[in-house]
């Protein structure tokens, strides 16, 4: 059988081309088989060959160039002079008696320096200060309601005063209109008392003047006029009008009356956070070797018309999704259902993820929310404005990550949740460019054990990779040859204890595995219909979710 056209694709040895990779030369970068070791050995004797297994690739030293002797590299390492040396200038006299350290100590020193102030950085500075950005935040959207009930406060305040003058004003207002009523009546009276002076004044003359038309001398003395009486004229009246006296104040005056705001106090604690402090790290995990021939252990028929995802609950329980709303969980060992959930709403789970908990999580594309199963009672946990959740996984500090799509489909990125809090969003690379394309395409999300945030984008036919900050780490665009020669699809994506990370490709019908630098190092087919939803499971077993066939497959690829 010709092994590069044969469906289980591997690296092959590029001397023999023919047996699959096993070691690798540092010194000339070449793969070899074991067999052909002994040959590539042989074949250059100018040089020193450094083999390596193959995925111990690139371990190999390469010591710097002497400054003072172009021929020779700096092996060695002057402590007092704080210079690298090669062994002419060690046996010179400019490093007579001097603390003389092999240059491999040294790097291995620096090494796990480097390594153990990552590991600081990874597990204490860095998850602190995204708590700190996180209080911030809280504290940030406190302001708009600590704000607004002091503004409240100062209204309410303002309407009490205008209530209380509102009243004062009524009051004084009524006491005038009480005392122009007085005055009116008081003045009245007296007009009515000088109208009466007019009238009999009048009836006076009238009498008087009959009088003169008579010649009865008696009548004229018997007659008396009461002109002394009108001739007292009467008291004027007199009414002093009231005044209103306004009390004279100055802004300030009133502001102290109507009540003072006290400044705004912006002080900072450098004792007021604390560094996180993360649990004991646990041993690294055993080095396991690829399988040469990856094995199928089980195959278990799903009642899917099409089968989409698969999410381990333990190594004896699996949950699925598929083309309907209904999520089951499969017994490994059986075969059979154990369990089933419907969704909320009634539509395609679109992913599912377990918790540390062991709590199903699943997205609703079309319902805008991400949901929780506890005690076989959905919840809802997170629902979206403006956009719609496609891949969720939960990661190693029990957070949650989602990556969604706008409305509009322009817009793609991802989002970490702790519970229902939005913690942090990831979108765009330093440059300020799109991470993942935009459009109706598939996306599906995992974490690798090193935090890395690996994103199977089938829009942009890439697994596209950023650190734990966001920062894009490699985009993996697939290995030519696949299987079936066709372009790069990739669907369902998980990692192993490797830092393995496995996509699914359904157009090639296999899975690709690739390091966690990017670098390809396998396929597995295993007679694969259409892959796409993935996971491991504590002993890195893949599970895999065929829609060809509707299959879920159980597959041994690591020794």
């Amino acid at each position: 059988m010709d092994p590069h056209t044969s469906a289980q694709n591997v690296m092959r040895c590029d001397l023999c081309e023919t047996a699959v990779v096993q070691m690798h030369c540092d010194t000339c970068l070449v793969n070899l088989c074991k067999a052909c070791v002994g040959v590539h050995m042989v074949s250059d004797e100018s040089k020193k060959h450094e083999i390596v297994r193959f995925q111990f690739r690139k371990s190999t030293l390469i010591y710097p160039v002497c400054k003072f002797h172009q021929k020779e590299r700096c092996e060695m390492y002057c402590n007092q002079c704080d210079i690298q040396v090669c062994s002419t200038c060690n046996a010179s006299r400019n490093h007579s008696g001097h603390n003389i350290l092999q240059m491999t100590n040294v790097y291995n020193a620096r090494k796990e320096e480097i390594e153990k102030e990552i590991e600081e950085l990874e597990q204490n500075i860095f998850p602190t200060y995204q708590n700190i950005a996180s209080d911030v935040q809280n504290r940030m959207s406190q302001l708009e309601k600590e704000y607004g009930d002091l503004s409240t406060a100062i209204t309410k305040h303002g309407e009490d005063w205008h209530r209380e003058i509102d009243k004062l004003v009524k009051k004084l207002k009524a006491e005038v209109d009480e005392m122009k009523t007085k005055h009116y009546d008081a003045l009245k009276t007296h007009k009515d008392e000088i109208n009466q002076k007019i009238t009999d004044i009048s009836d006076e003359i009238q009498a008087s003047s009959k009088l003169l038309e008579l010649n009865d001398i008696s009548l004229f003395l018997e007659f008396n006029t009461n002109i002394q009486e009108f001739t007292n004229l009467p008291a004027k009246v007199y009414k002093t009008l009231p005044h209103f006296t306004p009390i004279q104040y100055q802004p300030e005056q009133l502001m102290e009356l109507f009540g003072t705001l006290s400044s705004l106090s912006l002080n900072s604690d450098e004792h007021g956070y604390k560094m996180k402090k993360s649990p004991e790290a646990g041993s690294s995990p055993p080095v396991k070797q690829l399988l040469d021939e990856p094995e199928t252990v089980t195959t278990i028929d799903t009642g899917y018309v099409y089968l989409y995802n698969v999410a381990c609950l333990s190594d004896e329980e699996i949950w699925t999704s598929g083309d309907d709303n209904t999520m089951e969980l499969y017994s490994i060992n059986q075969g059979s259902v154990l369990k089933s959930i419907t969704t909320k709403s009634g539509e395609i789970p679109y992913d599912i993820t377990v918790t540390k908990s062991g709590d199903l999580v699943y997205t609703d594309y079309y319902d805008r929310t991400v949901n929780i199963v506890k005690n076989e009672k959905i919840e809802e946990l997170i629902r979206l404005q403006n956009w719609n959740s496609r891949g969720v996984c939960s990661t190693s500090s029990g957070d949650l990550l989602v990556i969604m799509d706008s409305d509009d489909k322009k817009q793609t990125k991802v989002v970490r949740y702790s519970g229902s809090t939005e913690k942090q969003t990831i979108q765009f690379d330093d440059k300020g460019k799109p991470l993942y394309s935009s459009g109706v395409y598939d996306r599906y999300i995992t974490e690798n054990r090193n935090l890395d945030i690996c994103v199977s984008d089938s829009g942009a036919k890439a697994v596209v990779v950023v650190n734990q900050a966001g920062k894009l780490r490699f985009r993996y665009t697939g290995h030519t040859p696949a299987p079936e020669n066709k372009p790069f699809n990739p669907r369902g994506i998980t990692t192993d204890s490797q830092s393995h990370i496995l996509t699914a490709d359904d157009k090639n019908e296999c899975v690709h595995i690739i390091d966690q630098d990017g670098q390809f190092l396998h396929y597995i087919d295993c007679g694969l219909k259409n892959p796409e939803g993935l996971c491991t499971d504590t002993n890195d077993n893949l599970f895999v979710a065929q829609y060809g066939n509707i299959q879920m497959m159980k597959i041994k690829y690591l020794q």
